[in-house]
């Protein structure tokens, strides 16, 4: 394959830059898209095997390299395409920038890296370990050459699959007279050397093997003979890290050497637990959930009356009858913090102070239906909406739901997930216990409580188990699996995950498609919520179809007039903003506020929602005048109806204060927010994401009155206590981060300035990727910095980059 030098017409080979016992890697150029990309080419399928075997392997090698290729996070290798050529097997994958941690520890001279290096590395292969056992895939070889860390500090795993495939086509070696299959001795688990069953718990002995080299820079069995490190791993305890390095953390220590535990059942229970105790030893905490003050009893299901929510990132937080600016999907209608999202970095008023945050609109929880379940599920719960918390006939309570978090029915991620059947038939199952379905449901309750009290990661953790659970013992389409499914995905879009919380709506949307029909309120509710999802992350277009069809389904099957109906519109005028199409947005969005109005009401939530979406719409063509005029009767009515210090009464005056910077009355503005500031840290607290965009707000306008020194001081404090609360790659951070560098460069210290916009480009190209609008608009910002210092070819040369993925990004 390497003399034709081109794969398919497409992939150009240029260079090699490394070979193995399964093949070679080769920087590569995909032709089509003009990208660099890394190219794994497989030995060949070898001419002992007759053409059945030949074929089943390589249905074997496209299977697996669309699990890996269908991963999506950001600690695992992304892989764009694959196939066979000349009868080569090939993946292609991102090429990426940086070593192996085997290549850094050879750097390193096979001295142990620093420790704060082996937390973080820990942490962020936990992460991806996660992620990729809660969905039922095991790495299977996991080494420090197949974990690769960046040039920025990141980790990502590679060759997810690749290690079964080379086992199954015959590369893997094997000891003389063992038959034991050798992957690589130092790392391999007990119960692969013995030939047992591996589940997720043998990846995580294999990364406690990792840890220990990158710990003492020695593997826990360091031998020159491959089966005295295998009866090693099998028989003998490890010898203590500290033993090597007497100055590691004890924690460090601990957990290692439980990760090198011989049987599974003694190793931490899966990747989550391992994170959070690598948390709580680099913090100095516990890592103990702590029970908030919940309500004795737990709604079976979500409020039905709630609307399409408001802006996220730029307004407050749900109340009773208002939602907020996330995805809402099955979240409460309670819930108190508007799904953040980024401001964009191309504002007009940038070099002045970022302007208004560019607002998510998330689609709203259907009305309560009774859901129609498959004969296999009669007796167990009764029928409600999608996503909400299903009660449970003539079960006993559960008297403390977050105490039934660690209940005896636990099952732990990546071992109770299967991928949906084939066939989207499910087998017969025995009917579980009521009282394991009375705890399920109360931990589901427990999960969406920590929601409302706006513990978005904890909420995650809770519905991740109870929906492994309740697909081990329900089925991957059971409404109930889904239910919890669905709120994985919402706790995902709340925590800045949006393309993570992508795959599970739309595992969450095939599924109620199978079990219930493309057109139930349940189906389009979950493919609404993959509409919204996109628009996070800048794929407004898709977005888009996926409104649109979503609004032909619900017209048709509720009317033009149902509150469903409306609500989709609603979300679709929105996107039609963030596609440029303002004129368009701002005749939809009026024209729902109308129908909303005859249908519920002048004064109703949902018509106020929507009429806020119009002042937004106003703001957006100019027409700021309008817009203030609209925001301030919205905040009145929103007074009247919900009281002053509602969260979304208390939005509309910070949009209120949007339109007075706008307008260049920013001494207004400023009084305003001073104000705002105030009521929300009585009515939410000092630390509340909507207090700290209030502050932001206050900040902004300080600078935008020449007071720059204050404004740095107040944007450096806001985005110290947004790192803290969000961590340092949430969207608001970010934004933070941008106005600090705003300031400098309006204190004329661009050399500081040009440090700040690069991490936020940085960040935002790692979270959100290179062609993202904030990422490439904060690659403006620094290429507009560098011109400041007098650095014209560089500059030059950044903004030409830009262009370049600005034109790619169109045309896709």
């Amino acid at each position: 394959m390497a003399e034709s030098r081109l794969i398919q017409g497409r992939y150009r080979l240029l260079e090699l830059i490394g070979r193995g016992g399964m093949g070679e890697v080769w920087r590569a150029r995909d032709e089509s898209l003009g990208r660099r990309v890394a190219v794994k080419c497989l030995k060949p399928l070898r001419q002992q095997h007759d053409q059945r075997f030949t074929r089943v392997l390589r249905e074997r090698f496209r299977r697996e390299a669309r699990v890996a290729a269908a991963l999506q996070h950001r600690g695992v290798t992304v892989v764009h395409d694959f196939g066979e050529h000349d009868g080569v097997l090939y993946l292609v994958m991102e090429l990426l920038d940086g070593r192996n941690l085997s290549q850094a520890l050879e750097d390193n001279g096979h001295h142990p890296l620093p420790v704060e290096d082996v937390v973080a590395i820990a942490e962020e292969v936990a992460s991806a370990l996660a992620y990729t056992h809660e969905q039922g895939i095991v790495h299977r070889d996991l080494k420090p050459a197949n974990i690769m860390r960046l040039a920025d500090g990141s980790v990502k795993i590679c060759d997810f699959g690749i290690a079964r495939l080379g086992a199954d086509i015959g590369f893997t070696s094997r000891l003389t007279g063992t038959g034991i299959a050798m992957g690589t001795p130092h790392y391999m688990s007990p119960e692969q050397i013995g030939g047992g069953h591996v589940d997720h718990r043998s990846d995580l002995y294999s990364l406690g093997c990792v840890l220990y080299e990158l710990a003492t820079g020695v593997p826990p069995f360091d031998m020159d003979d491959a089966w005295a490190i295998l009866v090693g791993h099998r028989d003998t305890p490890p010898r203590p890290p500290r033993a090597h390095r007497a100055e590691l953390p004890e924690f460090l220590e601990r957990i290692v050497l439980d990760l090198l535990a011989k049987t599974p059942e003694e190793r931490p229970d899966d990747a989550w637990e391992l994170g959070r105790r690598l948390l709580a030893g680099r913090t100095g905490q516990h890592p103990v959930l702590a029970a908030p003050a919940l309500p004795s009893a737990f709604p079976s299901a979500r409020s039905s009356a709630v609307p399409d929510g408001l802006p996220g990132g730029r307004t407050g937080a749900a109340g009773p009858s208002m939602g907020s600016g996330s995805a809402v999907g099955s979240g409460s209608s309670a819930d108190p913090a508007p799904s953040p999202d980024p401001v964009s970095s191309a504002d007009p008023v940038s070099s002045a102070g970022s302007g208004p945050a560019v607002r998510s609109v998330g689609p709203a929880r259907p009305a309560e239906r009774p859901v129609r379940l498959p004969s296999w599920t009669k007796g167990m719960t009764t029928g409600s909406r999608a996503g909400g918390t299903r009660a449970v006939r003539g079960t006993p309570a559960v008297p403390d739901p977050l105490a039934s978090l660690t209940g005896e029915w636990t099952v732990r991620p990546g071992t109770a997930v299967r991928p949906f059947p084939a066939t989207g038939t499910e087998p017969e199952r025995p009917t579980p216990p009521p009282e394991q379905l009375a705890v399920l449901a109360s931990r589901h309750n427990a999960g969406l409580s920590l929601g409302r009290l706006g513990r978005w990661e904890e909420s995650g953790e809770v519905h991740r188990a109870v929906a492994a659970e309740r697909e081990h013992v329900l089925g991957p389409d059971h409404p109930d699996t889904l239910s919890s499914r669905y709120e994985v995905g919402f706790t995902l879009a709340r925590t800045g995950r949006p393309a993570d919380a992508l795959r599970e709506y739309e595992r969450v949307a095939a599924g109620r498609e199978r079990a219930l029909g493309p057109d139930h309120p349940d189906t389009l509710a979950a493919r609404q919520e993959t509409a919204y999802v996109l628009g996070q992350l800048g794929r407004h277009f898709e977005a888009h179809q996926v409104y649109t069809s979503v609004l032909a389904a619900r017209e048709r099957t509720l009317g033009a007039d149902h509150p469903d109906t409306l609500r989709c519109r609603h979300n679709l005028a929105f996107n039609l903003s963030r596609l440029g199409r303002l004129e368009d947005s701002y005749r939809m969005a009026g024209e729902v506020a109308e129908a909303r109005a005859r249908v519920l009401g002048a004064s109703h939530p949902d018509t106020l929602v929507t009429r806020y979406e119009v002042a937004y719409a106003l703001g957006q063509l100019g027409r700021w005048s309008e817009a203030l005029q609209t925001y301030r009767e919205v905040a009145a009515a929103r007074a009247q109806a919900l009281g002053a210090d509602h969260p979304e009464t208390l939005a509309a005056r910070y949009e209120v204060g949007i339109s007075l910077g706008r307008l260049g009355r920013s001494a207004e503005a400023l009084e305003l927010y001073r104000d705002l500031v105030d009521d929300r840290t009585r009515a939410q607290g000092p630390d509340h994401p909507e207090t700290l965009r209030a502050r932001h707000g206050l900040g902004v306008n300080l600078g935008r009155l020449g007071r720059w020194e204050e404004a740095l001081s107040e944007a450096r404090d806001v985005c110290a206590v947004r790192e803290r609360v969000l961590g340092a790659d949430h969207p608001d951070t970010l934004v933070s981060r941008r106005e600090v560098a705003v300031g400098l460069g309006w204190l004329g210290r661009w050399a500081d300035a040009l440090t700040v916009y690069r991490e936020v480009a940085d960040a935002r190209e790692r979270v959100l990727g290179a062609d993202h609008p904030d990422a490439l608009a904060s690659r403006n910002d620094e290429a507009n910095c560098l011109e400041q210092l007098g650095r014209g070819a560089e500059a030059v040369d950044l903004y030409r980059r830009v262009a370049a993925l600005r034109q790619r990004r169109a045309a896709r």
